[in-house]
C-alpha cells in the first residue's frame, strides 16, 4: 500500500475494531505490501486493510472459513467477532485472530510439508471459483511485453525471462498432470509457527493447478519430504515461479526493498539453469 495511504487505512481499522467493542488505541504496522496488515493494540486482532478496488477480502475470508471447518492448518478470523468484510473510508478491513510468534521456534521440513499436504487435502474437496495458475504467468508475460511498465529491465534478460516462461508454461501444460485448488504462494513468509502448530496465512493469492507448484514456492527440504510428487513437473515450477517473481521485481512500481538486486541474483540462476539445459532454452 502506498505510503501515502497508510495513516488513513490505519484509522479505519482502528474505527471499525472499537465499533465492534474490541479497543483499538494503537496500530503496529506488521507487514505491507498490496494490502496493510496491523496489530491492533489493546485488543490484539490483526487488521488486514486494502482499498475497495483491490482486494478479495470476502473469498478469502470464506475460503479459510470452510478450510478451518475441514480441519485444514490456516489462520482464522478473530472469534470475537462475526467474520465479516467491513468497508471505511475507502478501505476493506477484515479482523484475523492474532498469532504470537513462538520464541526460536522453527518450521522444520516434514513439519511444513505435513501442513502442506493437509491443506492440499481440504482444497481438494472444495468447489471454489479461482484463477488458474497460468493467469499469473501472463501477467508476467505482459509485463515483459510492456517496456514502459519494466524500463529499468535489459533486453538480453527481457528475452531470457520471455523464452523461460514460455518454455515452462508448454512444459507444465503438456505434462497433463491432475490440478486442484491451491494455495498459491505457500513459501515461508506465508507460514506461520503458532503454540497451535504451523498455519498457512494469505489465502488470496489461491489459484487452480498442479501441487507441484505450490512446492515450488516451499524450501527445497521440504519437496525431499513431499509424497507423490511428479519431480520433472516440481522442477518445470520452480523455474517458472523464479522467472515470475523475477518479473515482477523489475516492475516499475515495485516496491519490494532491494528488488532490483534480488532479480539480478535470480536471472544468474536461471541463467545458470539454462546453461545446463534446463527450461530456459529458446523455443
Amino acid at each position: 500500500m502506498d505510503v501515502s495511504e497508510v495513516a488513513r487505512a490505519v484509522a479505519a481499522a482502528r474505527s471499525i475494531a472499537s465499533s465492534l467493542g474490541l479497543p483499538a488505541d494503537d496500530a503496529v504496522v506488521v507487514h505491507n505490501s498490496n494490502k496493510l496488515t496491523l496489530r491492533l493494540l489493546p485488543c490484539d486482532v490483526l487488521a488486514r486493510v486494502a482499498p475497495e478496488e483491490r482486494q478479495v477480502a470476502r473469498f478469502e475470508l470464506d475460503l479459510a472459513l470452510r478450510l478451518a471447518a475441514s480441519g485444514c492448518p490456516v489462520a482464522v478470523p478473530d472469534p470475537r467477532v462475526a467474520p465479516d468484510v467491513h468497508e471505511r473510508d475507502g478501505f476493506v478491513v477484515t479482523l484475523w485472530t492474532y498469532y504470537a510468534p513462538v520464541p526460536e521456534r522453527q518450521v522444520a521440513p516434514a513439519e511444513y510439508a505435513d501442513a502442506l499436504q493437509r491443506l492440499h487435502a481440504g482444497m481438494r474437496e472444495l468447489d471454489v471459483p479461482a484463477p488458474h495458475f497460468t493467469d499469473r504467468v501472463e501477467r508476467a508475460q505482459r509485463l515483459l511485453a510492456d517496456r514502459e511498465s519494466t524500463p529499468a529491465l535489459p533486453g538480453a534478460d527481457r528475452e531470457l525471462l520471455a523464452q523461460t516462461l514460455r518454455a515452462t508454461r508448454r512444459f507444465i501444460e503438456g505434462r497433463g498432470g491432475a490440478e486442484q485448488l491451491l494455495h498459491g504462494e505457500p513459501h515461508p513468509g506465508n507460514v506461520l509457527a503458532t503454540d497451535d502448530g504451523v498455519l498457512f496465512i494469505d489465502l488470496e493469492t489461491c489459484c487452480r493447478g498442479p501441487v507441484e507448484f505450490d512446492l515450488a514456492h516451499a524450501p527445497d527440504e521440504v519437496d525431499d519430504r513431499a509424497r507423490g510428487v511428479d519431480r520433472e513437473l516440481l522442477r518445470a515450477c520452480r523455474t517458472l515461479v523464479l522467472a515470475m517473481v523475477t518479473t515482477w521485481r523489475w516492475e516499475r512500481d515495485d516496491q519490494l526493498p532491494d528488488g532490483h538486486r534480488l532479480a539480478a541474483e535470480w536471472l544468474e540462476r536461471l541463467r545458470a539453469a539454462r546453461a545446463l539445459g534446463g527450461f530456459g532454452t529458446p523455443g
